[in-house]
């Protein structure tokens, strides 16, 4: 699915760059087929020594997966951008610690925030956590350079 950059909430191209400082900032650097899907490869350094690789895709109805090479058959459902607010889906469908209860609590028509509870979790139940997208943009942030689809929009 190629999207435009204004038209997702999560702009995927290689070279796309989220960058706070040198110790803080995500790029999208390549793409791989998993299970015969094209993902693509987000490498984020954070604090200047831990490195967070995750593998993304938007799908065709228009929902955020995340899959990995090492298991090509398990994906996740990030978010769900045709969902409105007060919709519930479910990371894996698995009911184990990594299935999260995902629910809308924010939408307009350039921002989304999803809500994860990790209902699955003895500890964790009950104490979700929000992940925002800003369309055209995707992670909100206080970004010091933001590169989307070879267009600057901050430097």
């Amino acid at each position: 699915m190629d999207l435009n950059a204004n038209d997702t909430f999560l702009p995927m191209q290689i070279g796309n760059l989220w960058f706070m400082n040198s110790a803080n900032y995500t790029e999208i650097t390549d793409t791989v087929s998993i299970n015969k899907k094209l993902f693509y490869k987000f490498y984020s350094l954070v604090g200047g020594d831990a490195v967070s690789i995750s593998y993304l895709r938007i799908d065709e109805q228009n929902r955020l997966i995340e899959g990995y090479p090492t298991s090509p058959l398990q994906t996740y459902l990030k978010a769900d951008f045709k969902a409105n607010i007060g919709d519930k889906f479910f990371t894996t469908g698995q009911k184990d610690y990594n299935d999260n209860e995902v629910t809308v609590v924010q939408k307009t028509d350039t921002e989304m925030t999803f809500d994860f509870d990790m209902i699955y979790h003895p500890n964790l139940k009950g104490h979700p956590y929000s992940v925002k997208y800003i369309k055209g943009k995707g992670f909100p942030g206080d970004w010091k350079k933001l590169k989307i689809n070879n267009v600057v929009l901050q430097n």
